[in-house]
């Protein structure tokens, strides 16, 4: 007769199924929490980037309040608008531009020396300057006439029923673009309309 056998302990029977499972969940919360690094490190980049482009915006400006000085009373495009002034980076016709409406003088360096000749501006900080032409939106220099030039009608003066209102007073438009170049030669561009009575 034979002995009878012992059953076997439960402790003979692990096979490592839950060391495995174990480390797959742990590859599993790894992968989570580098993920998780990366978003963040993505995150703060675009935010430093959104700061950085809203500074440079904020510097760009400065050359709004200096051509609104040159239009105002006083100012030197106060009355000569008819004829170019490369001086002030002014251009009496309309500047070729690009599809995105941004005039080409201030994509290139070369056709920007045809069109201005002043200075660009400083900016806040010595590492960002900033460059600006303005041009009046009409197709030829010369009076500014309401076939070739983009006008800007205003609105009539009130009055009552039944009298006649003077006809409304129109003004030129004239735009403003500015390419602001930054840190690392990181570039944006504004730019503004400006009106003025003829």
């Amino acid at each position: 007769m034979t002995a009878p056998r012992c059953p076997r302990s439960p402790r003979a029977r692990q096979r490592g199924v839950v060391l495995l499972l174990c480390l797959v969940v742990l590859v599993i919360l790894m992968a989570a929490g580098v993920a998780v690094i990366r978003s963040m490190n993505a995150s703060l980049f675009t935010a430093g980037n959104l700061a950085f482009k809203r500074d440079l915006v904020n510097q760009g400006e400065q050359a709004l309040s200096t051509v609104l000085a040159q239009f105002g009373p006083g100012g030197a495009l106060a009355n000569a608008t008819a004829t170019d002034q490369p001086a002030l980076n002014y251009k009496a016709s309309m500047l070729p531009a690009n599809a995105q409406g941004i005039p080409t003088a201030l994509l290139d360096d070369s056709t920007f020396s045809a069109v201005g000749t002043a200075a660009d501006l400083p900016g806040a900080t010595p590492d960002v300057t900033i460059r600006y032409v303005v041009d009046r939106l009409c197709a030829t220099t010369g009076a500014a006439v309401t076939t070739g030039c983009v006008q800007s009608v205003g609105a009539p003066p009130g009055g009552t029923a039944g009298t006649l209102r003077p006809s409304a007073p129109t003004a030129t438009v004239y735009r403003l673009s500015a390419r602001v170049t930054g840190p690392r030669n990181t570039q944006v561009f504004v730019q503004s309309s400006i009106t003025k009575p003829d």
